[in-house]
């Protein structure tokens, strides 16, 4: 049970491209105006958010703290936040916070508080391009950032290839933009080509695009893809 002394938490989501608000459900900003104190991934680009969402918020009404990885002088700061009943909001930069987003190690440290956690509805990137990609859905597997390494990420390539051929499963990864190009050559090199990628760029935005195709079809025509925010989805 959580403890009714201590402060909650809200984990608010953010958008995928900044000239889409829809993506945001309206109740979220009924729970930004609950909260009076923010840890967030960065300060400037949530503070714009949140401004965005609530046009008349008076900003430097409420604290704000940069979560830094949640060191533990974060975490010792979020923790007398709590313990002072105060309401937080954690917002990371793009899409659901402690989703590939920072957040986790603070929401871990009120659930062992026994502190009120709620979750909030919002875009996810990795979420909209799995449904999009007519790829397993019942079994799939989020990786995050692959080796920077090219030997060590064709290793892994090959690796999740055969995991995901093994036991029907989703394999899902992603990369810095400015490097999405060598690592779409590394994939296009490294798989079979009757595998499936799905490419999935600038998700929610005016650009976007999900497309699905196998190894042998994207070979044949290879987009130019640097400095895109992007997803990919592999099933061997």
């Amino acid at each position: 049970m959580a403890s009714s002394a201590l402060g909650s938490v809200y984990m608010i989501p953010s958008f995928l491209d900044e000239n889409n608000l829809q993506t945001i459900p309206p109740y979220v900003l009924d729970a930004v105006k609950q909260c009076q104190v923010f840890f967030v991934e960065n300060e400037r680009s949530a503070r714009r958010y949140l401004k965005m969402l609530w046009r008349d918020m008076v900003i430097d009404q409420y604290e704000w703290f940069t979560i830094h990885k949640a060191e533990e002088e974060v975490r010792s700061q979020f923790r007398q936040q709590l313990q002072r009943g105060k309401t937080i909001g954690i917002i990371s930069e793009a899409g659901c916070p402690g989703i590939a987003d920072p957040g986790q190690i603070l929401v871990a440290t009120a659930q062992e508080m026994g502190a009120i956690i709620k979750p909030l509805v919002g875009p996810s990137s990795i979420l909209l391009a799995l449904m999009a990609s007519g790829m397993n859905g019942q079994q799939f597997k989020f990786n995050g950032y692959l080796p920077i390494d090219s030997a060590a990420r064709n290793k892994i390539l090959k690796e999740l290839e055969a995991e995901s051929a093994r036991i029907n499963c989703t394999q899902i990864f992603i990369e810095t933009p400015y490097r999405n190009n060598q690592l779409l050559e590394a994939i296009l090199k490294e798989c079979r080509p009757h595998s499936r990628l799905c490419i999935a760029v600038d998700i929610t935005g005016a650009e976007e695009w999900i497309i699905t195709r196998s190894i042998h079809d994207w070979q044949k025509n290879k987009p130019d893809i640097h400095k895109r925010p992007a997803i990919f989805l592999l099933q061997g």
